[in-house]
C-alpha cells in the first residue's frame, strides 16, 4: 500500500507545479492538518485516491467549508482495507480555538480513542497535527507536543505515527524518529511518500 502523507505547507511540486509521477500509484493521501481545504480537492481530483484528516490548529476554515469528499477521522479508528488509523487532531492550547487542547482535553480523548481501539484489535497508524511530547516538538507553548500520546503509543505499540505542526524552517526539523515503544514517528511537513505492506482484511 502507497500512502502520501501532507501537513503544514501546501507543495509546488504538488500543486502549482504538479507532477503526476511523483503521485502515481498513491493509493491512500493522509492530511495532519493545517492544509487548505482547495489544496486537498485538488488531491483527490488528481490522484482519484480517498483522502482521510484530521486537523490542525489553523483549520478554522474547515468548520464552515471542509474538504469535499474527504473524510474525518478524528476520534475514531478507521478501517482503511484493514488498515486501523486512529485520528487526534490539533495542537496545545496557546489562546482560544476550536482545533486546540490543554493537555487534560487531549488526554480525554485519548482515553476514550484508546477504548475504541479495544474493539478494532489495536492500532496501525496514529495521524495527529502535534507530534509527542520529548520527539521533535519545540518548547514554546504552540509548538510543544502531547505527553499523553507517549502513553497511547507506549500502549498500543503502532507501526507509525504522523504529524506535522513543527515547520522545516523552524531549525527543529528531522523527517523520522523512533519512539521508545519501537513506533516509527514521521513528521509529514510538506510532504512524504511511503509504502507498507497490505494488512490483512479487518472487519
Amino acid at each position: 500500500m502507497k500512502i502520501l502523507a501532507v501537513a503544514d505547507e501546501e507543495p509546488l511540486i504538488l500543486w502549482d507545479y504538479f507532477d503526476p509521477e511523483l503521485v502515481k500509484g498513491v493509493d491512500l493521501i493522509i492530511s495532519c492538518g493545517d492544509l487548505k481545504a482547495s489544496f486537498l480537492d485538488f488531491l483527490m481530483t488528481m490522484t482519484n485516491a480517498p483522502l482521510l484528516y484530521v486537523h490542525g490548529n489553523h483549520d478554522e476554515a474547515y468548520v464552515k467549508n471542509p474538504p469535499m469528499g474527504a473524510i474525518d477521522i478524528e476520534d475514531t479508528v478507521y478501517n482503511f482495507h484493514g488498515l486501523r488509523i486512529l485520528g487526534l487532531g490539533g495542537s496545545m492550547k496557546y489562546r482560544d480555538g476550536t482545533f486546540m487542547h490543554t493537555e487534560k482535553q487531549m488526554a480525554r480523548r485519548v482515553r476514550k480513542a484508546s477504548f475504541r481501539a479495544l474493539f478494532k484489535g489495536g492500532i496501525d497508524i496514529v495521524v495527529t497535527h502535534a507530534p509527542c511530547r520529548g520527539y521533535g516538538d519545540m518548547d514554546d507553548l504552540p509548538h510543544q507536543g502531547f505527553a499523553c500520546f507517549n502513553d497511547l503509543i507506549d500502549r498500543w505499540k503502532p507501526a507509525y505515527m504522523l504529524h506535522g505542526h513543527v515547520h522545516k524552517e523552524y531549525g527543529h526539523f528531522q523527517r523520522t524518529r523512533t519512539h521508545n515503544s519501537g513506533t516509527s514517528l514521521i513528521n509529514c511537513w510538506g510532504y512524504y511518500i511511503f509504502e507498507i505492506p497490505d494488512p490483512p482484511a479487518r472487519r
